[in-house]
């Protein structure tokens, strides 16, 4: 397995870089959401958390998947390429994509994440070309629909996230309760305007793991090939994980990369290997 060719976007500071003045204006005509720059990516952060969800009965810390985010990078034509995936209700869905497409942002995939939520759940894909400034001046009125109410709930996580990572192959990190694993698809080579679409773009595969070693919960996104959809698949369902969408975010790509949302309940570890073995179908194979 080549997983060499992966980047990993794991560490707070990892990456960091001086910010360009006009991603900082972003931040200004976004705020109050708050942004990062690593490997030439401004990543602004657009969670939910006002939201308090439960999945199966369980109640859930928005950081399990319950975070909108949208990502700006520099083409070689002068132009940025921005993607994004915001986080909606059921009745947050058409106000917001009319806010979008009236503004000139194009709306690439509306699906869901999840099975057995409430309240429903939604993910909505954005993408544009521009000055960066002007894209985010775009995203403002859709932005600006998103309750800004905070709900103070909380979680407690009793997970052995290294011995996680370990049975996985790659390292994660630590958010709040949850232990999450990020693996990024760079061997796909996928680019826009000459803009390579890396991890931060949206280009990866993750887990978030919440509970106790005994009693966890895992859900997550896995980036494919096409020919590495039903081999993914038959990973996930011999060791008991649950598919619950299969769907694409970017159009227009060359090659197509398909993604999958799934879940699985039980112990922590029964849950990371069977993540593991559809991570082995993939070019992303754990790290030897």
């Amino acid at each position: 397995m080549l997983a060499m060719l992966f980047s990993f976007i794991f560490a707070a500071g990892a990456g960091s870089q001086e910010m360009p003045a006009d991603y900082k204006k972003v931040l200004e005509v976004l705020g109050p959401w708050s942004g990062d720059y690593k490997v030439g990516v401004l990543k602004v952060s657009v969670p939910r958390n006002d939201l308090y969800v439960s999945v199966a009965g369980m109640w859930l810390p928005w950081t399990f998947g319950f975070g909108g985010w949208v990502a700006f990078t520099k083409g070689d034509t002068g132009m940025d390429v921005m993607m994004g995936d915001l986080v909606m209700t059921e009745d947050e869905v058409n106000p917001m994509m009319s806010a979008l497409l009236e503004n000139g942002i194009e709306v690439t995939a509306l699906h869901n994440h999840f099975f057995w939520e409430q309240p429903r759940v939604f993910y909505m894909h954005v993408h544009g070309h521009g000055k960066a400034e002007e894209l985010a001046r775009k995203l403002k009125p859709a932005l600006d629909l998103i309750p800004g109410t905070t709900m103070l709930r909380t979680f407690v996580g009793q997970l052995d996230g290294e011995k996680l990572s370990k049975i996985i192959g790659y390292p994660g990190e630590k958010i709040g309760p949850l232990w999450k694993i990020t693996i990024g698809r760079d061997d796909i080579g996928l680019k826009e305007m000459g803009a390579a679409i890396n991890a931060r773009m949206g280009l990866n595969t993750w887990a978030a793991f919440y509970g106790t070693m005994e009693d966890a919960v895992v859900a997550g996104d896995v980036a494919m090939l096409e020919g590495e959809v039903t081999p993914v698949l038959k990973a996930l369902r011999q060791n008991g994980l649950q598919v619950v969408a299969i769907h694409h975010h970017m159009i227009g790509t060359q090659p197509v990369v398909i993604f999958l949302h799934y879940w699985g309940r039980g112990p922590a570890e029964k849950l990371a290997s069977g993540f593991r073995a559809a991570v082995e179908k993939t070019m992303a194979g754990p790290k030897k």
